[in-house]
């Protein structure tokens, strides 16, 4: 089974491409330069193919089961990718963590996807993905759900140079809330504090875009969806320049990677004031991404999902997805 992998030659491509050679899959990397691509290849196939010619592109994709999108930031260059996959007949998958752009794929690209048969499934990271299945199984505890919080609470591990880039597309655009049957601009607020998981002290959180608020509307009846994350997080991103991002290294080193541990964490609240809780929690968070962009495209490809465009809880039955994660250090519970 060939699986196309765009933006190969990055930092995010290269952990993908490693992934799918080490379960015994044929990777295809697929960009535009042809140098960068063979010099990361290791005898895997290439192919060259622009964003600016999505004909080409497609004929890329050709006889690739399903494509993992690594290139971002996803609101300047995802678009081209999915239109390609759609014309190769090929199910997508990609990393993003840009709320914006995944609010737009899930809103505009659904009709599309059911006429090509293939399934779209955009913000399949370590935050987007396990977020979202999370907050399902979380959501499902609590009968009518008035208030919903999806947290990102990780801690350390590093940023790479395509995360900076991301970050600085995520806070041009500005958040979503989610309220009252529809999507809204969201005021970026400060001040409140959240208990964490093996932490003794509740840690100041403020608002921020993440991929939940755009996904987990599309399969919880909540009266609210809004979003946190730790507040240094967010000052560290609010501080992002064109200058500084470019300053950041592109790769991350594995000890690095190895120190920090993500958590995403989601709280569903009841009219009455019932409540639920649930996280999700593991290590090395750009190693994990790989792993989960790939299962997800192994998923697809092996056929079940519906088609169209769909959020991670839609495409895949979330328990077994994140029992799956368990055999890489991941661990999880809704209480």
């Amino acid at each position: 089974m060939k699986i196309a992998v765009y933006g190969a030659s990055g930092f995010t491509g290269g952990l993908v491409v490693a992934e799918l050679i080490r379960r015994g899959r044929q990777p295809v990397l697929v960009g535009r330069d042809e140098i960068r691509l063979r010099a990361v290849a290791g005898g895997a196939e290439v192919r060259v193919a622009g964003l600016d010619d999505i004909p080409a592109l497609a004929r890329a994709f050709d006889g690739c089961a399903a494509v993992v999108n690594c290139a971002g930031p996803f609101s300047r260059w995802g678009e081209p990718v999915i239109r390609a996959a759609l014309a190769a007949g090929c199910h997508y998958v990609d990393t993003t963590g840009e709320m914006q752009y995944l609010h737009a794929v899930l809103s505009d690209v659904g009709p599309d996807a059911e006429r090509a048969g293939v399934t779209v499934v955009p913000g399949l990271a370590d935050d987007g993905g396990p977020g979202d299945l999370i907050a399902h199984l979380t959501a499902a505890r609590v009968p009518d759900v008035a208030d919903l919080l999806i947290a990102d609470l990780r801690s350390g591990g590093g940023a790479s140079r395509g995360t900076a880039r991301s970050m600085v597309a995520v806070l041009g655009t500005g958040p979503l809330e989610y309220a009252d049957g529809n999507w809204h601009p969201a005021e970026m607020t400060s001040g409140a504090t959240i208990l964490v998981p093996s932490e003794s002290d509740p840690v100041p959180v403020q608002s921020f875009a993440l991929p939940g608020v755009a996904t987990i509307p599309r399969h919880v009846a909540a009266g609210r969806v809004r979003s946190a994350i730790r507040a240094e997080t967010a000052a560290m991103f609010a501080g992002l320049t064109a200058d500084i991002v470019e300053s950041v290294p592109e790769v991350v080193d594995a000890e690095l990677r190895a120190a920090g541990r993500w958590l995403m964490l989601a709280e569903a609240t009841a009219g009455d004031g019932a409540r639920a809780r649930g996280w999700v929690t593991g290590p090395d968070s750009y190693g994990l991404t790989a792993v989960i962009a790939v299962e997800g495209a192994l998923r697809l490809a092996a056929g079940g999902s519906p088609a169209g465009a769909l959020p991670p809880a839609l495409a895949f039955e979330p328990a077994d997805f994140l029992d799956f994660l368990t055999a890489y250090g991941v661990t999880w519970k809704v209480e």
